[in-house]
């Protein structure tokens, strides 16, 4: 059994935030709508549509704040294992409940830092026509606020999840209002059930309202030629 991690070092996630920023700045086009909705402190959880590659990456840099990424564990190996732990990211097992990760995150929450998420669970259509339970366990648990997130521009057009779009493309990060949950009275489980549908609603609102904005109402909702992959 894997042992229980301590939270990781927001010293090490603000380090490779800075990195991030100028290696989007200096590859891509990137804008940033909506930036005032991530709290100046306190715990969050950011939920982000996970349609591409480039979909942690780009938000990890580009927040007016660090965070640390829920990022599956099978990329925790080799050189690119090595810059997600040097960069302060949590590994997590993504078919079965990973308690050890729940732990670091409900750490990171606790001590009043950025938690990021894709709640879809893999990449694909990035419509968050499903958003997996542990956004509102965790939400529930922590009590804290969940920030939507809409990415676009991440995956070329026409290729699959794991393409990546063409250097000096436009990359957008649209955010949005925070989103509050399972306030009320009754059984956990229910609350769970509850807050689980509601997020799920609110967050494609979001998506389908920040791709109309901005004329990016196509790039979401199709999974790709490739499928959708972890």
């Amino acid at each position: 059994m894997r042992a229980s991690p301590a939270a990781p070092s927001l010293r090490r996630a603000a380090g490779g935030r800075r990195v991030g920023q100028v290696l989007f700045g200096s590859l891509y086009r990137v804008r940033v709508h909506g930036a005032e909705h991530i709290p100046s402190c306190g715990g969050a959880i950011v939920a982000g549509n996970h349609t591409a590659l480039l979909d942690g990456p780009l938000l990890f840099s580009v927040l007016p704040r660090p965070m640390h990424l829920l990022v599956k564990e099978e990329l925790f190996h080799g050189p690119v294992g090595l810059v997600l732990r040097a960069c302060g990211q949590i590994p997590v097992r993504r078919r079965s409940v990973d308690r050890a990760a729940i732990e670091a995150a409900l750490q990171v929450l606790a001590r009043g830092d950025l938690l990021g998420m894709f709640p879809e669970g893999t990449r694909g259509s990035g419509d968050f026509a499903t958003v997996e339970l542990g956004l509102a366990h965790l939400a529930l648990t922590a009590q804290v606020p969940v920030v939507p997130a809409a990415v676009f521009g991440v995956r070329r057009p026409g290729g699959g999840v794991n393409a990546l779009p063409r250097l000096g493309s436009r990359l957008e990060v649209v955010l949005g209002a925070p989103v509050l949950v399972g306030r009320g009275s009754g059984p956990r489980r229910t609350r769970l059930s509850a807050a689980s549908d509601e997020l799920r609603e609110r967050l494609a609102e979001h998506v389908r309202e920040a791709g109309a904005a901005l004329g990016r109402a196509s790039q979401v909702g199709q999974a790709g030629p490739s499928g959708p992959t972890g």
